[in-house]
């Protein structure tokens, strides 16, 4: 195990250390945190809300107010309309005779017996040409004339 050994003694004397230059104070820049910058735009914000929520309570209030005043307004009118009062006399030495009308009669129009393509179902779409032998179509021709000649007597009748 070593032992330890002390420094040596000296005679030299001690140099003397020259000061270094004293420093100016340093002066602080004036920092702009972002969060501090977002902090007053948020604060602005939430004034302009509150701004806007208040004047929207007071129109409202405003708004029931006015429509209030308009209901009773109108209570009254129709309180006063209400009111009964006598009615005028009919004229019995002059009744009522209807007159006949001006009016032309409105002119029939011939029947369509065909169903139209598109209200068809699809397996019995075939046309009045198509069908083949006795079908209730080949009696419309009579059946049209039969109703065409109770017609013409009812008009001259």
């Amino acid at each position: 195990m070593p032992i330890a050994q002390g420094l040596p003694w000296t005679t030299d004397e001690p140099k003397c250390l020259i000061k270094p230059p004293v420093k100016k104070n340093t002066i602080p820049i004036d920092l702009k945190l972002h969060s501090d910058i977002r902090a007053v735009e948020r604060a602005r914000f939430a004034h302009q809300v509150a701004e806007k929520g208040r004047l929207i309570k007071q129109y409202k209030m405003e708004r029931e107010r006015q429509q209030k005043l308009e209901e009773e307004e109108e209570i009254k009118r129709l309180r006063k309309e209400l009111i009964p009062k006598a009615q005028l006399m009919p004229y019995f030495d002059r009744p009522f005779v209807p007159r006949r009308s001006e009016k032309q009669p409105t002119v029939p129009r011939e029947p369509k017996f065909c169903i139209p393509r598109h209200k068809t179902i699809k397996c019995c779409r075939m046309s009045c040409n198509d069908m083949s032998g006795p079908s209730q179509l080949q009696h419309l021709p009579s059946s049209i004339e039969k109703v065409e000649a109770l017609y013409k007597n009812r008009i001259l009748q």
